[in-house]
């Protein structure tokens, strides 16, 4: 019978077997079995790990934790680093190792899966005699272990479907060389990547300022919508805002070949949008722009912008698809002035803000009933004030999420954001499950590089019972928008898609990296019952009184109106709450 857990795998590989037995047979396997009979049992015996399969020059091990996974690992390195510095010339052995922690398939004694495939994989990027970890390794590892950990970015591994953040270590040890010190690259995406930067207000007014936030917002929205772009998010990009960056500096944080930067002045009735591209991986100037025309004709003026930018990067786009770009989202200019001045009292996550943006919004929809990027942006604020208990009336408030989340889909069937936001809602605030998935699938064909619909289908698909489809979807999320402030929505959602996968322990430990960003009651209740279902009662019961404080009106009664698509996924989470001891 094959069955399912969580396991640390260290994967390892002989270097250049197959030159030593060509020069050496005899010899390069006798050495192999001592090494196996010096050096690695006796690790294995330290720290509790268990070869699984025998590969020739290679062997894959189980280890209890991660970090006895890597303790074993570095003491394997330094046991045939002392050797080698005994060895003659040419007798030397070095070898490779993967670390990864994940879920893995039993099958008798063999273990199979991405779980035991990512760490073979990653023992293909160690340098000889070096370590490769991920990430998971890395966080359990930190604080725990004294040695460095460089980190390598985001890495597509072979057959893996989603990229995983790797780490390299080469343990200080005789005959290992020393580690190296260059900073972390991500890698580039094989397709164009993009990072628009904050275009300068040239105005002369700082109240004008929401109009230049506002300008580039569009630009990005648009070029994601090309679905052989790599756009990163907006809130990643708007980290370097009033700063004066290098742009190579942003293509290594970032990830990415292209940066685009411009300016916006605007004067009376008139408007001026500049802009430049650059290949920020060699600082060479790839286009550069102005556009002039009547403030009246401001979408216009970001299609060509759009257009020029696409053409620039990949002169063979094809025409239709360009065109895919200029969807308007409202011809009524005072509606979309009033939907630019939202998205700042949305970005400070504060009751004032949200209620703010709340007041602002309902303007703009009443000026155009068919503004669909409005309705969005209203279904995303009653969510939200409804999740963080902003609105008393649960119910009350998810009708109205519900009800922006349709007015959004209908004015414009085409906006992958309005689509992800109206699934987010109808399937968390509603229980329509058939039709938010639909929804979400729709979003991700139209809109597949922006952040926010990745981590609106996310939650969608793990309130539908599909966490390992959310997940990947929200490493994606993280992975187009690195630096986001609100990175707490994607990893609250990741800690959800654990715990309804019935992995605790992960659902815990995404849990508390939405906490570092922001205290809020939806975490706090994903930890205090991820922390019950562990057994960890007490620290559970200190977490619901944290809640209480954040959240005075969460009870378990507010709690059963979250729907889910299978009735044991509400008692599960009924019965972690219930065990944390949220009151009735």
């Amino acid at each position: 019978m094959t069955t399912r857990r969580l396991a640390a795998i260290l994967a390892a590989d002989m270097v250049g077997f197959s030159k030593l037995i060509g020069e050496d047979e005899a010899g390069t396997l006798a050495a192999l079995r001592e090494i196996r009979r010096e050096i690695v049992n006796p690790v294995l015996a330290e720290y509790g790990g268990r070869i699984f399969k025998l590969m020739g020059d290679g062997m894959l091990a189980e280890f209890p934790s991660a970090v006895q996974a890597l303790c074993g690992a570095i003491a394997i390195q330094e046991g045939l680093g002392k050797r080698n510095a005994e060895a003659m010339a040419g007798k030397r052995v070095e070898v490779r190792i993967g670390v990864h922690q994940g879920d893995v398939l039993v099958e008798g004694t063999d273990l199979l899966g991405d779980g035991v495939n990512i760490a073979a994989r990653l023992e293909g990027l160690a340098e000889p005699g070096g370590i490769c970890i991920s990430a998971r390794v890395h966080e359990d590892a930190t604080g725990k272990i004294a040695v460095q950990m460089h980190d390598m970015g985001e890495q597509q591994l072979k057959n893996i479907v989603r990229p995983v953040r790797a780490y390299r270590i080469l343990p200080h040890a005789a005959g290992a060389r020393p580690i190296k010190t260059d900073p972390p690259v991500l890698r580039l995406p094989d397709k164009p990547s993009i990072a628009v930067l904050p275009f300068q207000n040239m105005s002369g007014d700082l109240q004008e300022e929401y109009f230049a936030d506002g300008i580039v917002e569009d630009i990005i929205t648009a070029l994601s919508r090309l679905r052989w772009f790599f756009v990163i998010a907006r809130n990643s990009s708007f980290t370097y805002k009033g700063k004066t960056v290098d742009v190579r500096q942003v293509s290594r944080d970032l990830g990415v070949r292209y940066v685009l930067k411009g300016s916006v002045r605007k004067a009376p009735g008139r408007l001026r949008i500049t802009g430049q591209l650059i290949d920020a991986t060699t600082g060479r100037h790839v286009w550069a722009d102005r556009f002039d025309g009547d403030l009246s004709d401001v979408f216009e003026l970001q299609d060509r912008m759009t257009e020029a930018v696409v053409g620039a990067i990949e002169p063979s786009l094809k025409l239709f698809e360009i065109e895919r770009a200029k969807i308007k989202p409202t011809q009524d200019l005072d509606a979309y002035d009033l939907y630019l001045r939202a998205l700042p009292e949305l970005y400070l996550l504060t009751e004032s803000g949200y209620r703010n943006a709340e007041a602002i919004l309902r303007r703009a929809v009443d000026r155009d009933p068919s503004y669909s990027q409005a309705w969005a942006a209203l279904t995303d604020c009653y969510g939200r004030m409804t999740s963080f208990g902003w609105i008393g009336d649960y119910t009350a408030g998810a009708a109205l999420a519900c009800d922006a989340g349709r007015r959004a889909v209908q004015a414009d069937p085409q906006n992958g954001s309005a689509l992800s936001l109206a699934a987010w809602a109808l399937s968390i605030f509603a229980g329509q499950f058939d039709e938010a998935v639909d929804l979400a699938n729709r979003a991700l064909e139209l809109h597949p590089f922006s952040a926010q619909v990745r981590t609106d289908c996310g939650w969608t698909f793990a309130y539908s019972g599909e966490s390992d489809k959310a997940l990947t979807h929200l490493q994606v999320a993280r992975r187009l928008n690195p630096l986001d402030p609100r990175g707490w929505t994607t990893f609250y959602a990741m800690a959800a898609a654990h715990y309804l996968a019935l992995r605790f322990e992960e659902a815990e430990k995404f849990a508390r990296r939405g906490l570092e960003f922001r205290v809020s009651a939806v975490p706090l209740r994903s930890l205090a019952a991820s922390l019950a279902q562990q057994g960890r009662i007490n620290e559970a019961r200190d977490v619901i009184a944290q809640l209480l404080l954040v959240q005075p009106n969460s009870t378990l009664a507010r709690a059963k109106l979250a729907h889910f698509r299978h009735p044991w996924m509400q008692e599960l989470w009924l019965e972690g709450l219930r065990k944390a001891g949220l009151p009735e």
